[in-house]
C-alpha cells in the first residue's frame, strides 16, 4: 500500500502541477526564440552600433550564445539546492530571474543612450537568463515526474515538454503581430521592446500557479529519511554526500546515456527549426516568411504528438519510443532536404512536420525518462547535468556548423550526415541503458543500494 507521502494528488492537483511546470517551459522556450529574433532583427542596430552590419550581427548572436554557455553552471547550482531544499523553492526562483532579466531587457537603454554599457548590460542579463534556465528544465519536469500517476508518468511529464513549441508559437505570434501593425521605423524605436514586457505577465501567472502548488511528496519523503539517517550517523560514511558528488559517484553512466540521448533530440531540433529558414532560403529559393509559416504550422502539431508519444512510452517503454525517435531521424534527413529543394511550400511543411512528429518520438518521453534513471536525492542534479551539458555540444554549435558545412559543400550531403550521427549516437546510448519504465521514483538508488543505505526497502523488492 502506498503511504500518505507518496499517494497520487487528485486529477486537479495533478493539473495545477502539470501547469506549474508547462509556464514555465514556455517561458523558457518564448525567452529563447524572442531573444534569437531580436538579436538578428533590431539588437545589431541598438547594441552595436559602430560596428558594420555583419559584424554587428554576429556581436548579437555572440549575447545569444552567452546563454547556452551558461546553462550548465545553473544545472550544477540549481540541481545543487534543488536536491537540498525541494524542487518547488528552486523552480520558483528561477521563473523570477528568467522572467526578471526578459523584463529587464525591455527596458534596457541602448547604445546611443549610455554607450558601451548597453551591450554590457544585454550580455550580463542573457547570462542571467541562461543561468536560470539551466536549473528550469530539470526542476519543471521532476515536479510532475515526483506527483504523478506512476502508471501514466510519461504522459504527464511529456506536457513540459511541450513549452518548446508553445513558447515559439507565442514567441512568433506576437512578432509577426507588432511587424504587422507598426512600421519599420516604429518597431526598431520601441515596439521591439513590447515582447520582452510582455514576460512580466507570464511570470506572475507562473508565481501564481507554482506558488499554490505542494512540494513533491517523493523529495519530502527522501529528505525526511535523510534527516533522519543524518541523526543517527555514527561515522562521516554515513552521512549523506553533496548531490553532485553523488551523481558523479553512483549515477555517472546514467549522466553519459542523459547527454547520449539528447544528441539527436537537440541536433535534430535545431536543424529541423532554426537551420531551415537558412537552407530554404538560400539553396532552394524559399521566402523566409514562406520557411517560417511550414515552421508554425509544423509546430502545432509537434505540440499536440509529444503528449501522444509520452502516453505510448507508458504503454511499451521509454526506450523503444526513444529509439523509434532516433532512427526515424537519423532516416528522415535525405528525404527532408529532398522535400525542400523541390521549393514547393507542400513539400516543405511534410518535411518539417515529419522532421518535429519524430523528434517528438524522443523529446516526449526524455522527461520521465531522465527522472526515473537517478535516486531523488540527486535526481534534480542528475536530470539537469545530463541535459544541460549536452546542450552546449549539441543544440548551442548545430546552427553554426549545419550553416559551415553548407558554407564550405555546398550541399545537404554533409548535413544530412551530421545529424545521421547524431542519431548513431543516440541510439547506441539510449540501447545500452535500462528500461525505467516501472520504476519506483520513491526508490532511495534505482541500481543498487548507496553505502548509507544499504538494507533492502519493500519498494526495492516490488521494483526487483
Amino acid at each position: 500500500m502506498a503511504s500518505a507521502a507518496t499517494a497520487p494528488p487528485t486529477p486537479s492537483n495533478l493539473k495545477r502541477i502539470v501547469a506549474a511546470s508547462l509556464i514555465g517551459t514556455t517561458i523558457e522556450w518564448y525567452d529563447f526564440f524572442l531573444y534569437g529574433s531580436a538579436a538578428a532583427l533590431v539588437f545589431n542596430q541598438l547594441f552595436f552600433p559602430e560596428s558594420d552590419p555583419l559584424v554587428g550581427t554576429l556581436l548579437s548572436f555572440l549575447t545569444y550564445a552567452v546563454g547556452f554557455a551558461a546553462r550548465p553552471l545553473g544545472a550544477l547550482v540549481f540541481g545543487h539546492y534543488g536536491d537540498r531544499l525541494g524542487r518547488k523553492k528552486l523552480l520558483v526562483l528561477s521563473l523570477l530571474m528568467m522572467g526578471g532579466a526578459t523584463f529587464a531587457i525591455g527596458l534596457l537603454p541602448t547604445h546611443a543612450t549610455i554607450g558601451t554599457a548597453a551591450p554590457i548590460l544585454l550580455t550580463v542579463l542573457r547570462l542571467v537568463q541562461g543561468f536560470a534556465l539551466g536549473g528550469e528544465w530539470g526542476g519543471a519536469v521532476l515536479l510532475v515526474s515526483e506527483h504523478g500517476d506512476a502508471r501514466r508518468r510519461g504522459f504527464w511529464a511529456s506536457w513540459p515538454q511541450t513549452g518548446a513549441p508553445a513558447g515559439q508559437l507565442l514567441a512568433t505570434g506576437v512578432l509577426s503581430a507588432l511587424t504587422a501593425l507598426l512600421s519599420e521605423s516604429a518597431f526598431t524605436s520601441w515596439g521591439w521592446r513590447i515582447p520582452f514586457l510582455l514576460s512580466g505577465v507570464l511570470v506572475i501567472v507562473g508565481l501564481w500557479i507554482r506558488l499554490s502548488v505542494d512540494e513533491s511528496p517523493v523529495f519530502k519523503e527522501a529528505l525526511a529519511r535523510a534527516e533522519a539517517k543524518k541523526a543517527a550517523a555514527r561515522d562521516e560514511s554515513q552521512v549523506e554526500k553533496m548531490p553532485l558528488v553523488a551523481v558523479m559517484r553512483h549515477h555517472w553512466r546514467d549522466v553519459l546515456i542523459a547527454m547520449g540521448a539528447r544528441m539527436a533530440e537537440n541536433i535534430s531540433y535545431y536543424v529541423v527549426t532554426a537551420f531551415i529558414l537558412v537552407y530554404a532560403t538560400t539553396s532552394a529559393g524559399v521566402s523566409k516568411q514562406t520557411a517560417l509559416n511550414a515552421v508554425l504550422i509544423a509546430s502545432a502539431v509537434h505540440f499536440a504528438v509529444i503528449p501522444a508519444w509520452g502516453a505510448l512510452s507508458d504503454r511499451i517503454g521509454r526506450r523503444p519510443v526513444y529509439l523509434f525517435g532516433a532512427a526515424g531521424v537519423g532516416a528522415w534527413m535525405f528525404p527532408f532536404f529532398a522535400l525542400i529543394d523541390s521549393g514547393t511550400f507542400g513539400n516543405l511543411l511534410l518535411a518539417v512536420t515529419v522532421g518535429l512528429v519524430l523528434h517528438g518520438a524522443m523529446y516526449a518521453p526524455q522527461a520521465a525518462f531522465f527522472s526515473e534513471m537517478f535516486a531523488t536525492r540527486m535526481r534534480y542534479s542528475g536530470a539537469s547535468i545530463g541535459a544541460q551539458f549536452s546542450s552546449v555540444a549539441a543544440g548551442a554549435p548545430a546552427p553554426l556548423i549545419a550553416t559551415a558545412l553548407l558554407a564550405d559543400y555546398n550541399s545537404s550531403t554533409p548535413i544530412a550526415l551530421y545529424v545521421i550521427a547524431a542519431a548513431l549516437l543516440t541510439l547506441l546510448a539510449v540501447g545500452v541503458a535500462r528500461e525505467t519504465r516501472h520504476r519506483d521514483l520513491s526508490d532511495v538508488d534505482p541500481h543498487s543500494p548507496t553505502p548509507a543505505d544499504s538494507a533492502p526497502s519493500p519498494t526495492d523488492a516490488r521494483t526487483a
